[in-house]
């Protein structure tokens, strides 16, 4: 965005920042515990402090920024127990997900679905680990949008935004893909076959997966 056509001030700037900022977090652009001060920020996305401090704010709602008291705020540290307690979380609403869309997607959002296993399987093949992560998210999106349960998908993107750290580094564990790339298509074979207490099972499954892997 040109510099004359962004707001410095008011609601709009405060979106931008929080945009911006919510988009470094997310992409590993700032790491966990890196110090968020509020005037380098106003300058880089050409703000004011005060629409920082409300950006920040928000972040904080989210889970993803952590405000200290006389020390400012930081990039959110998420422990391998907390990662563990919101895959549990995890479970229950993308199992519910799972259940609905195997119910309510259409015939050609069931062929996306199947069209994405078959890109995740070759993305393993082809030994393309970022690949093959950037897939598994879109899986997940796709499903929890298709199951038209839309709590649920609001609750679990506040819990997802907190693992992106932990799902990017299982994703480059050697072997890790091979192993998850089974559950995603049982996944998918029993969303398709609209069976949803399958489908809820296979995604309990994979969930079960993650925490094992998150632990070791």
């Amino acid at each position: 965005m040109p510099k004359e056509a962004r707001p410095s001030t008011g609601e709009q700037a405060k979106q931008h920042a929080l945009t911006q900022l919510r988009q470094a977090i997310l992409q590993g652009d700032m790491a966990p515990a890196q110090r968020l001060v509020e005037n380098e920020l106003a300058e880089q996305f050409d703000v004011t402090r005060a629409s920082i401090r409300a950006a920040l704010i928000d972040l904080a709602a989210e889970g993803l920024v952590e405000r200290i008291r006389n020390r400012g705020s930081r990039v959110r540290v998420v422990t391998v127990e907390e990662a563990v307690a919101i895959t549990e979380c995890r479970m229950v609403l993308e199992g519910l997900c799972a259940a609905k869309a195997a119910v309510a997607a259409s015939d050609e959002q069931l062929t996306e679905l199947a069209h994405l296993g078959r890109a995740m399987t070759k993305a393993v093949a082809d030994g393309e680990p970022v690949t093959y992560s950037e897939l598994n998210h879109e899986l997940h999106d796709r499903v929890r949008e298709f199951s038209g349960q839309q709590t649920a998908v609001t609750l679990l993107e506040r819990l997802n935004a907190q693992l992106v750290r932990h799902r990017f580094q299982l994703a480059l564990r050697p072997g890790r893909p091979q192993q998850s790339l089974s559950e995603h298509l049982a996944m998918i074979e029993t969303i398709t076959a609209r069976d949803p207490q399958a489908a809820e099972a296979a995604v309990r499954a994979h969930l079960a997966s993650v925490i094992e892997a998150l632990r070791d």
